[in-house]
C-alpha cells in the first residue's frame, strides 16, 4: 500500500532532522576546541548528548514509519512535541541575539501541523489497513 503524501513529507522532515543532529553532534566533537576557546553559551558535550539523543530518535521514529507499526503515528507527534520543546529551550537559554523569530515560529507551526496531520493519516491508515497474512481457522 502506498504511503500519504503527508506521511512522506513528514518522514522526509525526520530524516532532515536525524541528519541535522547527527551532524551536530560530530561538529561538536570535531571543534570542541574551538568551541572552547571562543566560549561557546553551550558546552560542547551537551551539544554532543542532544544532537546523538534525537539522531537516535529520529532513526527510531523513520524505522517506525518505514515498517509501518501501528504505533509509529504516537511516537511521531511525541518526538515532534518532544523536539520542539528542546528547540525553543536551546534557543531561548543558549541562543542571544535570537535572529528572525517570526519566521522561526511560522516555520515550527507549520512542521508541527504537518506532522499532526501525518500522524492522523498513520493512525487511520493502521486499522483500515488488511492483515498480510490472516490466521486460518
Amino acid at each position: 500500500m502506498k504511503r500519504p503524501f503527508t506521511v512522506t513529507l513528514a518522514l522526509g522532515l525526520v530524516l532532515i532532522l536525524a541528519s541535522w543532529n547527527a551532524l551536530k553532534a560530530w561538529t561538536s566533537l570535531a571543534w570542541r576546541a574551538i568551541l572552547l576557546e571562543y566560549g561557546a553559551r553551550m558546552p560542547p558535550f551537551a551539544i554532543f548528548v542532544a544532537g546523538t539523543f534525537w539522531f537516535i530518535i529520529g532513526l527510531f521514529v523513520a524505522w517506525s514509519v518505514l515498517q509501518k507499526k501501528a504505533w509509529s503515528g504516537k511516537w511521531l507527534t511525541g518526538a515532534a512535541a518532544g523536539y520542539t520543546v528542546w528547540y525553543w529551550s536551546e534557543r531561548l537559554i543558549w541562543q542571544n541575539p535570537r535572529p528572525n523569530a517570526v519566521f522561526t515560529i511560522v516555520v515550527n507551526i507549520v512542521c508541527v501541523a504537518l506532522v499532526v496531520v501525518a500522524a492522523k493519516s498513520m493512525s487511520r491508515e493502521a486499522h483500515e489497513r488488511n492483515a498480510e497474512h490472516p490466521a486460518v481457522e
